[in-house]
């Protein structure tokens, strides 16, 4: 997992500096994307990037740290508060804060918190990947026109046309889709989560890096071993073990256009 994208917000110079110190010293996990003196500087920090973390004081002049809240739920970052005060602790709960830390900040406490914003991260990113390919899903089931999938881009979801798909190639943990007007989109989730929801009988798994749509298939042959061209001008090679699946797919394409 990606380190926590995390910003600091306190108007004390010295506590700001001894939590970024002991942050970077300690907690891995986190990546600090900006610190702020004030609420405002915070609320500007959070249009700016995605955060998944805040390190948040409650009392600041003008506003105080709870006045944050409803921005930081709506960017779903997680808040830890820090204070000198422990009076605020059961309007923090109130807030949904994730922890509640009192300065002088002990580093265990704060290694322990960072721990629980991991975690607490994994399961909303679990949730999220889970109801996407739900809603991937049931765009292929009931859409008996064109098919559509929603692929997560930036804060939200693009959908795209099924029929659009030239092909997806794996990067890593990623996947590229390659659509048929050169446009290229790039999300966070592996081949095998789309091979299991595309429509088997146009898209097929040639390659551990790649998944094609026989439809953009313009050409393929066996000269150095399978070589497939794209209606895009790409070429990709099928694997040595997926070449008969291949043919008989092909064979099988070609059937259900023929019957159109």
């Amino acid at each position: 997992m990606a380190a926590l994208n995390t910003i600091i917000v306190d108007d004390e110079e010295f506590a700001r500096s001894s939590l970024y110190f002991l942050l970077q010293e300690n907690c891995p996990d986190v990546n600090i994307c900006g610190i702020a003196k004030s609420v405002s500087e915070a609320r500007s920090l959070l249009q700016s990037h995605d955060i998944d973390l805040i390190f948040l004081d409650i009392a600041m002049p003008g506003e105080n740290g709870f006045s944050l809240i409803p921005q930081a739920q709506e960017a779903n970052s997680t808040v830890i508060f820090t204070t000198a005060y422990d009076q605020y602790a059961l309007k923090a709960i109130k807030a949904n804060a994730l922890d509640y830390l009192l300065k002088p900040i002990d580093i265990d406490e704060l290694i322990a918190a960072v721990e629980k914003a991991v975690k607490h991260q994994q399961l909303n990113n679990a949730l999220t990947r889970n109801l996407s390919l739900k809603n991937l899903e049931e765009d292929l089931k009931e859409q008996k026109g064109v098919n559509r999938i929603t692929l997560p881009s930036g804060q939200g979801y693009r959908l795209v046309d099924v029929d659009d798909i030239i092909h997806i190639e794996a990067d890593s943990n990623y996947s590229i889709f390659h659509l048929k007007n050169a446009e290229k989109i790039t999300v966070s989730k592996v081949l095998k989560d789309y091979e299991e929801i595309l429509p088997e009988e146009r898209f097929m798994r040639i390659h551990k890096s790649s998944i094609v749509n026989l439809k953009y298939v313009k050409e393929y042959n066996n000269k150095n071993g399978l070589m497939l061209s794209l209606s895009n001008g790409e070429n990709i090679m099928v694997s040595r073990r997926r070449a008969s699946d291949f043919f008989e797919k092909m064979k099988n394409y070609g059937q259900l256009q023929s019957e159109k």
